[in-house]
């Protein structure tokens, strides 16, 4: 972009962690509507914050709010949004605090720009693994109902695809571990990062 430069800072990633006493990373939950995403990172942050651990959860309805709020549910505004979620976690790991994300992000694609905006080192990728069958019998905000109504067009799942993770850092199968095994389960697989 012309006319624009970047300002370096004196006080880095680094530096910040540092008062923080712990590692800074995004941890991206993926999966279908209503497989667990935002319940889990929910009960993570609980626990991480019990370990005096600095951190923030953004959520896929939380920020169509406000930051995604003109975005649509269309291909091209999924992935928009996405990118939009990778620059603010971007600017949160940047401060020092662990990140949470919850979003479908249903496409390979997508996910891997925000590998690439946040950086491999800085990103870990759980899918929450529910199958489409539970999630239309959960069915938490009635969104299944609706587009198989017809009600809702771009309904990951049912008219929209979701591409499955190739080789996330975790998967996590509701059908096997409760909310609080799975926590435990992310929480190992972070415990050494966050104080490496």
């Amino acid at each position: 972009m012309s006319n624009i430069v970047s300002h370096n800072f004196n006080v880095c990633k680094s530096d910040r962690e540092k008062i923080h006493q712990h590692k800074a990373f995004l941890i991206w939950f993926t999966g279908l509507s209503g497989s667990g995403k935002s319940t889990i990172a929910n009960a993570l942050e609980s626990k991480l914050n019990s370990f005096n651990i600095s951190s923030y959860t953004l959520d896929g309805d939380n920020v169509r709010f406000g930051i995604c709020n003109d975005l649509t549910f269309s291909s091209e505004d999924r992935s928009e949004n996405i990118r939009r979620i990778a620059e603010v976690s971007n600017l949160f790991v940047d401060a020092g605090i662990v990140t949470l994300a919850c979003f479908i992000s249903p496409y390979e694609k997508d996910r891997e720009g925000v590998r690439k905006t946040v950086g491999s080192k800085n990103y870990i990728e759980v899918f929450i693994n529910t199958s489409l069958d539970e999630c239309e019998r959960r069915d938490v905000k009635g969104l299944y109902k609706k587009a198989r109504a017809g009600e809702i067009n771009n309904m990951t799942g049912i008219s929209d695809p979701y591409e499955t993770p190739r080789c996330p850092d975790l998967e996590i199968d509701t059908s096997k571990y409760s909310v609080e095994e799975s926590v435990e389960r992310i929480f190992k697989f972070l415990e050494k990062r966050l104080y490496d």
